[in-house]
């Protein structure tokens, strides 16, 4: 490396952190400005770009997050921070299905990155608002869609009996037969849009709240890892259930409770929604 590029790549670095100085106080426009020097002095550092993106984030200048968190990301394919303000961005910007996998991609990232990585939570609960509005949108749609066909249903119905009978008495009954059914037909197909309890096994014991990275303990009881982690270190080194002696290192990740969490969310998006 060249004494010119020794220099322009430790000048960039003070212009990141003067940046983060800037923009802990609130100074958007001078963060965003050495933020902007040190990508010109050395354009191939990933950080530089998503932290500007974070500054045009609190600006809600979407454009830009989307452009600085792309080039982030087309720099380093493994940078959280770049696929977690391309999810935000893309998903403001209504392009929900491309948001969604970035914010996922974020997310798988984070907790491969450590336990106790910082971003987990925050973009847990962004994603989690994303499939939420996905399904609500999605809900609404349907129902709109099997209330305009139940009408068609009914009414083709009536004027069905209505020609084929041969005493209204007669079409009466067995007309009301036939709608009570299909009225319980679609009630049935409206059963995934309406939310109901979540089964308590897959919801942590600590918490309650449906499981995002379960872990089980050799007492054979599953906890969310976080939670479990926080407890281990703040609380003392036993289970929270059993009280036996319990380390990090004990922990196992239960697939098969994932897989289950996931498969019903996939089902009931409404399940998603965070209090």
């Amino acid at each position: 490396m060249t004494k010119g590029v020794q220099s322009g790549t430790i000048q960039a670095e003070q212009l990141k952190q003067d940046g983060n100085l800037y923009f802990k106080k609130n100074r958007l426009g001078a963060a965003i400005d050495a933020y902007t020097e040190a990508i010109t002095l050395s354009p191939n550092v990933s950080v530089y770009w998503t932290n500007r993106a974070v500054c045009y984030r609190k600006r809600n200048d979407w454009t830009r997050v989307e452009e600085d968190s792309r080039k982030a990301v087309e720099l380093d394919h493994a940078s959280i921070k770049g696929h977690f303000m391309l999810g935000l961005a893309l998903i403001q910007r209504e392009k929900y299905a491309q948001g969604i996998k970035e914010l996922e991609r974020a997310l798988d990232l984070s907790r491969g990155a450590g336990p106790q990585n910082y971003m987990v939570e925050e973009i847990w609960q962004e994603l989690a608002k994303a499939k939420y509005s996905e399904w609500e949108r999605n809900s609404t749609k349907r129902s709109c869609d099997l209330q305009n066909l139940k009408e068609c249903c009914e009414t083709a119905l009536i004027e069905k009996h209505f020609r084929d009978a041969a005493f209204v008495d007669e079409v009466t009954d067995f007309a009301s037969e036939k709608l009570e059914a299909l009225n319980l037909v679609f009630s049935k197909a409206a059963e995934f849009d309406t939310p109901t309890e979540i089964p308590d096994y897959l919801c942590c014991r600590i918490t309650l709240d449906i499981f995002r990275d379960p872990v089980t303990a050799p007492s054979g009881f599953t906890y969310e890892k976080a939670v479990i982690l926080e407890h281990l270190e703040q609380v003392g080194k036993f289970d929270p259930i059993t009280r036996q002696p319990l380390f990090p290192s004990q922990l196992v990740q239960n697939l098969a409770i994932k897989e289950a969490v996931q498969a019903f969310l996939d089902k009931h998006g409404w399940a998603y929604k965070m209090d």
